[in-house]
């Protein structure tokens, strides 16, 4: 009762007040000033962020991620012995402490892993699955494919069977070399003795208020009642221990114990105390699958990203082809006909993602003919470089017969992981499962209520994901790992990242920090650091523009790669928490 009237009392304040917008142990020092407060005293400044500083070197191991505290555990197993493998799931576990707004053993995600002795390269789907009983009839929906009361991403209707801890575990049991409680220990002791609220983690709280009050269960752990029940801010000190017994119990008992034991019951009690629909069962009968990336080539390099049902690395490849077929290097990267070729490029394949794309055990997919170097010339030959146009989606179907938070690791061996994985919106469906310490995801939210869309919700389905973990090789030989969170946009900002690096020579952070744009449906959305000129360059050539984005707003690109002299170098995107370390 106490609790309820801090939070009643809390939210009528918020009504009156302006909340401030905007891991480890607390005491875990940065490497240099946090990019997101360096020049604003302490708090989240949008209009002033600031570059650089947040990349890193070495020559036994480098990782990038969201968060420094989850990239200093990585450096620390690659220093104890472990493999990149190790590394990724250790930083894994420790994100879905301290940044688990983004991403946890709530929700799940794709790994694409490069291994250095056999040069085989594997593709890990851990993507969340509905249960058994999903189907449109579970929300009301109006004429306009609106869900009444956002039912498809608030509470317990939103929630799919995490994949997680499967996926995580399968890579340390398969290709580790650490067992269960090295590797889970970090995230064990963070979740006990609790991690420090960036500016950015304290912007998010603040951002999910409205529906976060409304579980107990997650008003515990991310409100503060010693403050009225206010959200907690920058600098404080949050701690999770039902989590922490939570993921004790997976280090000693295994996956099984999340999947058909008192996690499970824990986790579908909650759910359907809410009015969810998830059973055992659903549990008892989730799977993850293992099997190649997608593969494609660009300008000599070899292309590998996360197969279906990410439209991710298919989208990519897809675009990256279009693109083969001009001198993008010849453009400047931060001008109208390199802007426009972009826009075009990515209309094109954002038009057959929603066409074609979903699960591929519901629907044909015509994969082969999406990634078709001859169906890439054909849409790039409809490219008219004086104006922006509107476009259908093509036809792949003659070319036939021939996936938030993300973190990269490439280690002494060779061996590579790209990892991007989510609880999908940010804090996801609101609701942590009563005495587990975990909020659970949202993922029926990333399906259609169109019942024509080959991604509409049914029952036991993954739906339709836009998470790109990427490797690029040249030769053979490890060149680049990165991905990005930001739905549909990190197709987008991962397309950016590699032809920078590749067409224009840009090293890493250069590419990592350059302006940055999005285009899907027809409005070209650019960072508001373009230049007025190039804006009227390109209303010039018929773009509808949206300059209002700020910087933080487009994804958040982590990335290590391999110089040719074998030094590893990584870098963290200045647009969240992330900070690159090697050694």
């Amino acid at each position: 009762m106490k609790q309820r009237f801090f939070r009643l009392g809390a939210l009528m304040l918020s009504l009156c007040i302006t909340l401030t917008a905007c891991g480890g142990p607390a005491a875990s020092p940065a490497p240099s000033q946090s990019a997101t407060s360096a020049q604003s005293g302490g708090s989240f400044d949008p209009d002033n962020i600031v570059l650089g500083g947040r990349d890193a070197e070495g020559k036994a191991g480098v990782v990038s991620s969201g968060r420094l505290e989850a990239s200093q555990i990585g450096v620390e197993i690659l220093q104890n012995g472990g493999n990149a493998i190790d590394a990724a799931v250790a930083m894994g576990f420790v994100l879905g402490v301290c940044e688990q707004q983004s991403s946890g053993i709530g929700g799940g995600g794709f790994m694409v892993v490069r291994f250095a002795d056999s040069g085989e390269i594997v593709f890990i789907d851990f993507r969340d699955q509905s249960g058994a009983a999903a189907s449109l009839d579970m929300w009301k929906i109006d004429e306009n494919g609106r869900v009444a009361d956002q039912a498809n991403k608030v509470g317990a209707n939103a929630v799919a069977v995490p994949g997680e801890v499967k996926g995580l575990l399968y890579a340390l049991d398969t290709y580790g070399s650490m067992s269960r409680q090295e590797v889970m220990q970090p995230a064990i002791d963070m979740a006990r003795e609790g991690f420090t609220v960036s500016a950015i983690t304290e912007r998010d709280i603040s951002d999910a208020y409205g529906f976060l009050v409304q579980f107990d269960s997650t008003a515990e752990i991310y409100f503060d009642e010693d403050n009225l029940g206010m959200p907690y801010q920058e600098g404080d000190v949050i701690t999770n221990p039902d989590l922490a017994d939570t993921l004790q119990l997976i280090a000693e008992k295994g996956e099984s114990e999340f999947y058909t034991g008192s996690i499970a019951r824990k986790i579908v009690d909650s759910v359907q105390k809410h009015g969810g629909h998830l059973t055992m069962e659903d549990f008892a009968n989730y799977e993850i699958s293992v099997g190649e990336p997608v593969h494609g080539t660009y300008r000599g390099y070899d292309i590998y990203s996360s197969n279906l049902p990410s439209s991710g690395g298919t989208i990519i490849i897809e675009m990256l082809n279009i693109l083969e077929n001009f001198e993008v290097g010849s453009m400047d990267p931060e001008g109208a006909e390199y802007l426009h070729l972009l826009s075009e490029t990515m209309k094109l394949g954002f038009a057959d993602r929603t066409k074609y794309m979903g699960d591929p055990a519901y629907v044909d997919v015509p994969a082969a003919g999406l990634i078709d170097k001859e169906y890439a010339a054909a849409l790039a030959a409809s490219i008219d470089m004086t104006k922006s146009q509107t476009y259908n989606a093509g036809d792949p179907w003659p070319y036939e017969s021939k996936d938030t938070t993300h973190y990269s690791i490439i280690d002494a061996a060779g061996n590579m992981v790209a990892v991007t994985k989510t609880v999908d919106a940010t804090f996801a469906s609101g609701l942590v499962a009563e005495g587990t310490g975990i909020l659970l995801n949202d993922t029926l939210y990333d399906f259609s209520t169109d019942p024509e869309s080959p991604n509409v919700v049914a029952g036991n389905k993954r739906p339709l994901s836009s998470m790109s973990p990427t490797l690029v090789l040249k030769d053979g030989e490890p060149f680049l790992s990165l991905g990005a969170p930001g739905t549909t946009r990190i197709i987008t900002g991962v397309l950016q990242v590699v032809s920078k690096v590749i067409d224009h020579g840009m090293d890493i952070e250069e590419a990592i920090d350059a302006v940055r744009m999005h285009d899907d449906f027809g409005t070209l959305i650019l960072e508001n650091r373009v230049s007025d000129e190039v804006k009227t360059q390109l209303e010039a050539l018929g773009h509808k523009l949206n300059t209002n984005e700020r910087f933080f707003t487009f994804p958040c690109v982590q990335a290590v790669m391999r110089l040719p002299d074998g030094t590893l170098r990584g870098s963290a995107d200045p647009r969240r928490d992330g900070y690159a370390l090697g050694y």
